[in-house]
């Protein structure tokens, strides 16, 4: 298959344009192989490149886009040089759909939201233009049950044995507002008018933990990757259903750089 069959396909699941204006979506490294193994990651790390290498994957899908601002040079000392360099010189494409799968209809922040109860009135935080049913993040009405009652079925669902908790565990919660990776800014969008009892996302600050406690919003954190990497089995099987011919895989090698001990 060539790379640009493929290429149509990720966009028809996450189209582009319902990227952020900041972020660098797309084929981020054309290689020369014609595609037959596929494998998707949350982020391209030398062990995540050596895996792909081992594997004899010709694609590599990473959702953090490994170039992100202006790149000057591509060395061993550039952040994800070595990765990128060794992908390279096999002929390895790789391509990031980052905040568009975020948005996507059945993307990242749909399913975060499935996790709770009783989902209803769910909508975008900031709609697209083209099409108010995708945008970033989500807000929904789910059915009112405690914080406490929540953060069980929150901890199963994304695979965590730990949660960070800014509220009460009596809290009654009925609105809720979602954002994988980090939903600062995101969450600024958020007014009094939204009713929000609970935000979760994977990182914030500090000073805007105690922003939302003083909205009146319960905080949950999980670590900025904990949000995303739980939907890849998910789009990798989309990716698979689409190409059955191919082999899609998903990084055993894939970590978030920060553990709890």
């Amino acid at each position: 298959m060539e790379i640009a069959t493929i290429v149509t396909t990720l966009e028809l699941i996450a189209p582009l344009t319902l990227a952020g204006p900041w972020d660098n979506t797309g084929l981020i490294l054309e290689g020369d192989r014609p595609i037959e193994r596929v494998m998707v990651t949350i982020d391209l790390s030398e062990a995540v490149a050596n895996e792909a290498r081992e594997k004899k994957v010709d694609l590599l899908v990473c959702y953090h886009p490994p170039i992100f601002s202006g790149l000057k040079s591509l060395t061993a000392l550039t952040s994800h040089g070595p990765a990128l360099l060794g992908l390279l010189r096999k002929g390895v494409h790789v391509y990031s759909p980052h905040t568009a799968l975020d948005a996507a209809a059945g993307g990242i922040n749909d399913w975060l939201v499935a996790m709770f109860p009783g989902v209803t009135d769910a909508r975008p935080i900031v709609p697209d233009e083209l099409n108010t049913q995708t945008g970033a993040g989500r807000i929904v009405t789910i059915d009112g049950t405690t914080l406490g009652q929540l953060v069980p079925r929150i901890k199963n669902y994304l695979g965590l044995d730990h949660l960070r908790i800014s509220g009460e565990l009596d809290t009654t919660v009925h609105r809720v507002a979602v954002c994988p990776g980090n939903g600062t800014s995101l969450f600024k969008e958020l007014s009094r008018s939204d009713a929000v009892d609970l935000v979760l996302t994977g990182e914030m600050s500090h000073h805007d933990v105690i922003r939302h406690r003083e909205l009146g919003h319960v905080v949950i954190i999980s670590e900025h990757s904990h949000t995303e990497r739980g939907f890849l089995p998910v789009y990798a099987n989309r990716i698979q259903e689409a190409h059955p011919d191919l082999t899609v895989l998903v990084s055993e090698s894939d970590r978030d750089p920060l553990q709890t001990v």
